[in-house]
């Protein structure tokens, strides 16, 4: 059996062609690529190939809302790039490229592919932003999310400040069983919004704050039967993703009990709603803070709006919609949002 599935290798040169006009007649590529996986038992996309597949990708995910945009997504070619150090420059300028001064492009860089016999590097983070934990005293210090990793990090001789937000470096594995490389992040990769909120002062004495750019650096990017596990992805935020999850789930910031003593909330029964309630308010804060610092952002109402206006284009083209219900309903308000009605599989 060959490393690449030559069907599905075919099946998206298929659907390449019959989707890029421009492109042709599909036969005399799909030649070309069953003798390319017969000979070295992969194949090398087209610089359009490559573009094509990354934005069908986004296209297809189905657990991101946001897809609505899948057309203006920036490919980055980076497929000649193997080494760990080369990976982490081009990663620091997928960063500055998305963080555009806070006006978010959705951007993926592509590096090199698993071959034969050759695995490629890996991203062993989760996002090329996201703050350390430190465990000081049997309590965490910062996200608890982070805290694995700074964990490896240290190990491999990174100095952490022990920081509640503290920017996790960057660890890059060249290959299976060899020692990561780590690589801070330089100060304008790293583009954060302080946290305030439209009238309570105090919250801003709270010391929150959250980055801009939700770059995704741990999914293999599959391109007819290719892999790309090296594919940092990122578009912009939706608000309760912070506010809902990173800043009020329980196991990562769990600041809602914060909140709720400084609203004055009676905390004494869930009966209260005081969690609720401190959730509204978190969220507001951070649709708040990043729209008076001028980054991107969007409401998980207008989200709502905007992926149904994705699946009716789609439907008009005759095209499927993947959609994971249980992500795509925000966490906050869902059944006022439209897409809690719709059958969304």
């Amino acid at each position: 059996m060959p490393f690449t599935d030559p069907d599905r290798a075919a099946e998206f040169i298929r659907q390449f062609h019959r989707e890029q006009p421009a492109a042709g007649a599909p036969e005399s590529r799909l030649r070309a690529v069953r003798e390319e996986i017969g000979r070295t038992g992969s194949y090398r996309h087209t610089p359009a190939e490559l573009a094509y597949g990354a934005k069908l990708a986004w296209r297809n995910a189905a657990r991101c809302i946001g897809r609505l945009y899948w057309r203006s997504l920036v490919v980055r070619d980076l497929r000649h790039l193997s080494a760990a150090d080369d990976i982490a420059a081009e990663c620091f300028e997928h960063l500055r490229l998305a963080g555009n001064g806070g006006r978010i492009r959705p951007v993926v860089s592509v590096f090199a592919p698993d071959l034969p016999g050759r695995p490629a590097a890996r991203i062993l983070n989760q996002q090329l932003v996201r703050y350390a934990g430190h465990r000081v005293d049997g309590a965490v210090i910062g996200d608890p999310a982070g805290a694995a990793l700074a964990a490896r990090a240290r190990e491999l001789g990174w100095k952490c400040a022990e920081d509640r937000f503290e920017p996790l470096p960057l660890l890059i594995q060249e290959r299976p069983d060899e020692r990561p490389h780590w690589y801070g992040l330089p100060d304008d990769t790293t583009l954060e919004v302080p946290l305030s909120h439209p009238d309570h002062a105090w919250f801003a004495e709270l010391g929150l704050r959250w980055y801009a750019v939700p770059a995704i650096s741990d999914m293999t990017l599959e391109i007819g039967g290719v892999r790309y596990p090296t594919a940092p992805f990122n578009g912009w935020y939706l608000g309760t993703e912070i506010g809902a999850r990173n800043l009020a789930d329980a196991d990562r910031y769990d600041m809602l009990g914060t909140v709720a003593e400084r609203l004055g909330l009676d905390t004494s029964s869930d009966r209260t709603l005081w969690r609720d309630r401190a959730l509204v308010e978190l969220n507001l804060a951070v649709l708040h803070s990043f729209q008076e610092a001028g980054v991107t952002i969007a409401d998980h109402h207008t989200e709502s709006e905007r992926f149904l206006r994705h699946v009716a284009q789609e439907r008009r083209l005759g095209r499927p919609t993947p959609a994971d219900w249980s992500w795509i309903v925000p966490p906050v308000s869902g059944g006022l949002t439209p897409v809690y009605h719709r059958n969304l599989h």
